[in-house]
Formats: C-alpha cells, sequence, structure tokens
C-alpha cells in the first residue's frame, strides 16, 4: 500500500521531475522541480492558495513517483517528453505539440507604431 505521508518523507532535495497517479494508476499530471522535496510537498499542505483545478487534482492522487535529473533544464525536457507521452489530464499546456508560442510581424505598419502616435 502506499502511504503518500511516507513516501514524501523520503523524496530527495534534487531537481526532477514527479509523476501523479490516479486510483487507476493513470498518470494525471507530470511536473517539475528545483527540489523535489518542496515542490511536490506543497500539493500535500493545506493552503488557500490552490486553485479548483489542483484541489481536484491532489483529491484523485493516489501515488506519486519521481525520476531525479542532474539539471533543472534536463527536467524541464523530461517533463515535456513524458507530456507528449501520456497526455495527462491535468497538464493543459503542452499537451497539443500543434500549439507553438508565435510572433507576428507585419511588414505594412512603421516601426514602431504603436509608441509614438502620430507618425
Amino acid at each position: 500500500m502506499f502511504n503518500i505521508e511516507e513516501e514524501l518523507k523520503k523524496l530527495p532535495t534534487q531537481p526532477g521531475v514527479y509523476l501523479m497517479h490516479n486510483a487507476k494508476d493513470e498518470i494525471i499530471y507530470v511536473g517539475k522541480a528545483i527540489n523535489l522535496k518542496n515542490r511536490v510537498r506543497q500539493y500535500f499542505q493545506s493552503s488557500r492558495n490552490k486553485t479548483t483545478k489542483i484541489e481536484r487534482m491532489v483529491s484523485h492522487i493516489a501515488r506519486f513517483e519521481y525520476i531525479v535529473t542532474d539539471s533543472e533544464l534536463e527536467a524541464l525536457v523530461l517533463e515535456c517528453n513524458l507530456i507528449k507521452e501520456h497526455r495527462p489530464r491535468y497538464n493543459t499546456m503542452l499537451k497539443d505539440d500543434k500549439a507553438y508560442p508565435y510572433i507576428k510581424v507585419t511588414i505594412r505598419r512603421n516601426f514602431p507604431g504603436c509608441c509614438f502616435p502620430g507618425k
């Protein structure tokens, strides 16, 4: 039986990625942390700052696992890959690998058009 309180005590202070599982053992959330112990504990501490989405997710967590990485950057890359692979329910960002941030560039407006009105 997975005891969340006991497992929280075992968490390392290194950077890494954590995976939250529900009772059906489905991965419902993947996150990264600079300090796994501090980050994962935050989910299970009572706080008024939790969003409804986070509270709902925490109520479904049956167990968690973690992967220690050598750096925060390595954790970021691993998190991204795991989200794309497992498509967890509570990871709303990075789910769709077809959506990328973009910058709109126009050539018909004078630069800087927004900063100097009348030009």
